[in-house]
């Protein structure tokens, strides 16, 4: 029998849900690939990221077939670039395991590089029928505040209980239709901040509301410590050519081009940064004139706060560093960067 608050939602979701590209195809492959950049994206500034993949990559054999420096290029601007090299290497998977063809079964898919619960469950449901719920940001902000539940959702009971409450609601018979009306509830009505609780179809039912605790939900144990970080880059210019280098793994931003970057482990001007080991070893003999240092506004990542500068120095020769690509300045745009360093090249 059809959960009361499922048959509201799904009623309420035919007369508002968002006609989204996603939603009008029964392939798995574009499923996947919106679940993928909608991952801490908006919707809004994920549709032009989608709609260019699915055109230069119609199916999921040319992705794989593609570069990562192409696949990092396109994804340039929408952050957490490890969702980027994971959809890579699942593309690869799904051509080298599966034939080309993206397994039916949640517990295949769940194999598969960077998806998770929450994904195996969209893909599953949407485009192979299959009963999962779904439970992402937006399913436990709806569920937390309709059962007014104070159980942390990043703790393991919690994720043990909101699994199984989205299970128990969850419409058998219409498994991606139910997923998709409680994702958009959450986005549009049972929102973050400001809840339109006075038009809300389930008010009547919502617990939180009732107990004045709407705000206090969902409940979150304590937030990870956000780590200050001082990166210095290098913009050198000789006879028209700069240097960039790839970083690698083990940080952020793994497999983007830069500058050449000097870290320090405080705040500094370029007097304390030209007194610094690497800056005198890569500098050692060779004559240069700063013509700019440009400070950016910190840039926040997930747990970490950059404070940067770009330094743009001309140089009467490029210096030999390992791992350094001689680049021409006009040809910069062609190569992947972060968001931070490509904010600097549009300045």
């Amino acid at each position: 029998m059809k959960h009361p608050i499922a048959s509201t939602l799904i009623a309420w979701y035919g007369r508002h849900g968002r006609a989204l590209p996603w939603r009008e195809t029964r392939d798995a492959y574009r499923i996947w690939l919106s679940e993928v950049i909608l991952q801490q994206t908006r919707v809004e500034q994920g549709m032009s990221y989608y709609l260019r993949f699915t055109e230069r990559f119609p199916r999921v054999a040319l992705l794989a077939e593609a570069s990562e420096d192409e696949v990092l290029k396109l994804w340039q601007g929408l952050g957490y670039y490890s969702r980027a090299r994971n959809l890579h290497a699942a593309a690869r998977q799904v051509v080298s395991q599966y034939g080309g063809h993206f397994p039916d079964t949640y517990d295949e898919l769940l194999k598969l590089r960077g998806v998770g619960e929450y994904t195996a469950a969209a893909i599953a449901s949407m485009a192979f029928d299959s009963p999962t719920a779904v439970v992402d940001g937006n399913v436990y902000r709806v569920l937390s505040r309709l059962f007014d539940i104070e159980l942390p959702i990043d703790s393991t009971e919690g994720r043990r209980t909101f699994t199984a409450l989205a299970a128990e609601l969850l419409d058998p018979a219409q498994a991606a239709t139910y997923n998709q009306a409680i994702m958009d509830f959450g986005a549009m009505v049972c929102t973050p901040q400001q809840p339109q609780c006075g038009d809300c179809p389930l008010a009547d039912r919502c617990q939180s509301f009732a107990a004045g605790t709407v705000a206090q939900r969902p409940v979150k144990q304590g937030r990870t410590k956000i780590r200050d970080r001082y990166f210095h880059y290098l913009h050198l210019q000789a006879d028209g050519r700069t240097l960039l280098h790839r970083r690698e793994a083990g940080d952020i931003w793994q497999g983007l081009y830069e500058f050449p970057l000097i870290e320090l482990p405080e705040a500094g001007d370029f007097g304390a940064l030209s007194c610094s080991e690497r800056f005198v070893s890569w500098f050692d003999g060779v004559r240069f004139a700063l013509k700019e240092s440009r400070r950016m506004p910190p840039h926040q990542l997930s747990h970490q706060r950059l404070h940067t500068t770009f330094h743009r120095i001309e140089i009467e020769r490029l210096p030999d560093i390992a791992g350094m690509l001689p680049v021409r300045e006009e040809e910069l745009g062609a190569y992947a960067v972060s968001r931070l360093t490509e904010r600097y090249l549009e300045q």
